[in-house]
């Protein structure tokens, strides 16, 4: 058992690389994706620091978003980050062909190619933000700038903004 703690992923491999400090937290799943927020819970973390990520298609191919998991990605918002008239999510079953990833343990960084990344912007009101590392029980933590330039990404705001009542 003490093997699969040190099993790195793909994206620990990537931040070795770069020389990337990061922290690797685990979490018990059954194979299964584990929604954001639950894994959020799962860590003892605040889900406005632990981000999701989505791949989206536009007329000009792949776009990956990243944003926190308790928000909802505004898609126009997100397609005015990339330049396109619009975008939309990509279907679970195209994901892994696509990505090199399942749904649950999509991460930014360390997809089959890169694609242009937009971090929601509220990623720069905190020190490190969390996100997956590559496999479904698997989460990494990096500063929000060692992401951006991982992923030569860019920070809009791109999550639904509802009223507050």
């Amino acid at each position: 058992m003490a093997r699969e703690k040190e099993a790195k992923t793909n994206v620990m491999r990537i931040l070795d690389k770069e020389k990337i400090p990061y922290r690797h937290y685990t979490y018990a799943h059954d194979g299964e994706a584990v929604d954001g927020e639950s894994v959020a819970a799962m860590l003892g973390q605040n889900p406005a620091q632990v981000f999701k990520t989505l791949v989206t298609r536009g007329g000009n191919g792949f776009f990956v978003f990243v944003i926190p998991v308790k928000e909802e990605l505004d898609l126009k918002a997100a397609a005015r980050a990339v330049g396109e008239k619009s975008v939309s999510m990509l279907h679970v079953n195209e994901l892994l062909p696509t990505t090199g990833y399942v749904r649950g343990g999509c991460s930014p960084s360390g997809m089959k190619k890169q694609f242009p990344t937009v971090v929601d912007e509220s990623c720069l009101s905190f020190e490190t933000i969390i996100f997956s590392a590559g496999k479904i029980g698997a989460q990494v933590e990096i500063a929000p700038s060692a992401l951006l330039a991982l992923t030569e990404g860019s920070t809009a705001s791109i999550t639904v903004h509802h009223e507050e009542a």
